[in-house]
């Protein structure tokens, strides 16, 4: 491709060298072997900057480079061969435009959905895709559990794709018949730029609490919403949370037509009148969705956040025209892996499993759950190794106070002893009166709560939720607990 092509739509300054000339591949990742004539954009990153290696990439090959400072050795490499530098403001920014010119610019030929927020990205994208294929759509998933399509399925490092990943998916995507594609935005994506070169089709704002402030992520509140916020510059139609306290702070600027979903009288689809549903072994809620929609569905996962994350879904969905029924039967099936994901085993005690893995999350699905009243609410749990001891101490404490009985237990240890990490998590329980036991084997963890389960129970796995392997000294070995919790069966 032609490399005046590639850089339509930027803003850029031709250091030296020619911009008529073909260009071989583009490359990111100075690590990897290149064609020669390959453009390679220099990333500045937390722990590397593609600039130092300016010089390796062009003996691997590279005859374009996009750059934002000066690099060295600009004349040896020079006299390497026939090179043109191009001097862009940011080069993340550049690679999001680049990439999709490269690949013929997908995402126009899908309708995308972008959804960012500090909570229920993850359901809601699986909700929405789950209604819009039971209408007929073939639709395309980009998250936290991966990139799905089809019969194809690959594990991302990122909620949100480097944007070189993210064009190289929707390629994949339209080839294999796609017509839309959920995302899972981050606010990190957002601020890095991974999502330019495209504009959304609806971009969904779901919540916002304090989270993800710290080094590494965002400076403050300020930022973190600033970033979340642009999504809605880079959308044709906003749907948001209209209950959300931070809603008008995050549109700030906003450049598309804004619609609103929640349980206040002002937004455009409400929910309302709800009820808890509680079956042998699942938990649902049952509510009236009126304003822009008019029916009552029942959810098959728990509590008001359950709610929140249909609205999101049926608003989307609302542009495509689907049947009611349609959107009744996906809701009531739905299922998403590790997201409050109900494990059918016994019609007398209801087992589920979660992601939840922090204070926040953990305190969030607990209260959720003890709105149905349990006989016993039981909660499995254990904490990363190599991470803060706050965050242990503090779901100590939260299990403690809203569970009637806690399994501690182990999850990615990593470099750390497992009875360490149990110790830091007992400091938080000892803050409250709640009853506890240690099983460090996850395993035999769950083969216990099982065990005790009595009629009313809700008994909440907490932490691993999607992830099916655990971290020992730098190696994942594979633990998925669906798995555990089949070969506990099979051996009683």
């Amino acid at each position: 491709m032609r490399l005046i092509e590639l850089l339509q739509g930027l803003e850029y300054e031709c250091l030296q060298g020619t911009l008529d000339r073909e260009v071989t591949e583009v490359c990111l990742d100075s690590r990897k072997e290149m064609q020669e004539g390959a453009l390679f954009v220099c990333l500045s990153g937390v722990n590397f900057d593609g600039h130092d290696y300016a010089a390796q990439v062009v003996e691997k090959g590279a005859r374009v480079l996009v750059i934002e400072r000066q690099v060295g050795l600009i004349e040896e490499m020079t006299q390497a061969g026939d090179m043109t530098i191009i001097k862009v403001s940011d080069t993340r920014y550049a690679l999001a435009w680049i990439s999709a010119a490269w690949f013929g610019h997908p995402a126009e030929k899908l309708k995308v959905i972008g959804i960012t927020g500090t909570k229920g990205k993850t359901t809601t994208a699986f909700m929405v895709k789950a209604i819009l294929e039971n209408a007929g759509y073939k639709v395309g998933l980009m998250g936290t559990i991966g990139v799905v399509f089809g019969e194809q399925q690959y594990t991302t490092s990122n909620t949100t794709p480097e944007s070189y990943l993210i064009q190289k998916y929707f390629a994949q995507m339209v080839e294999a018949g796609m017509d839309c594609v959920v995302m899972e935005v981050s606010s990190q994506a957002l601020k890095q730029h991974r999502t330019q070169g495209f504009v959304f089709d609806y971009g969904i704002f779901t919540n916002l609490e304090h989270d993800h402030v710290g080094p590494g992520e965002h400076a403050d509140m300020d930022e973190y919403m600033q970033c979340k916020g642009l999504l809605f510059r880079q959308c044709r139609i906003g749907i948001a949370n209209g209950d959300d306290i931070h809603l008008e702070q995050v549109m700030q600027g906003h450049t598309c037509h804004l619609e609103t979903f929640g349980m206040g009288e002002n937004c455009d689809l409400r929910g309302e009148d709800l009820k808890l549903v509680h079956k042998p072994g699942e938990l649902g809620i049952d509510f009236k969705v009126s304003g822009l929609m008019n029916f009552r569905v029942e959810v098959s996962t728990p509590g008001l956040f359950s709610v929140y994350n249909a609205l999101t879904a049926m608003a989307i969905c609302a542009h495509f025209q689907i049947h009611i029924a349609d959107i009744q039967k996906a809701l009531s099936e739905i299922k998403v892996k590790g997201r409050i994901e109900m494990v059918k085993v016994s019609d007398e005690y209801t087992l589920l499993i979660d992601y939840a893995h922090n204070a926040m999350s953990l305190e969030s699905l607990l209260t959720t759950l003890r709105a149905y009243e349990p006989n016993r609410l039981i909660c499995l749990f254990g904490c990363g190794g190599n991470r803060s001891k706050v965050r242990r101490y503090e779901m100590g404490e939260i299990s403690g106070k809203l569970a009637d009985l806690t399994i501690i237990t182990s999850d990615n240890p990593r470099f750390e002893e497992p009875m360490d990490i149990i110790a830091d998590i007992k400091t938080g329980m000892a803050k409250t009166s709640g009853a506890y036991v240690e099983i460090p084997d996850r395993k035999e963890a769950i083969r216990y709560a099982m065990s005790i389960g009595q009629p009313g129970d809700i008994i909440v796995l907490a932490g691993k939720g999607h992830e099916d392997y655990q971290e020992i000294r730098g190696v994942k070995y594979p633990m998925d607990e669906r798995v555990l919790i089949q070969e506990i069966l099979a051996e009683k």
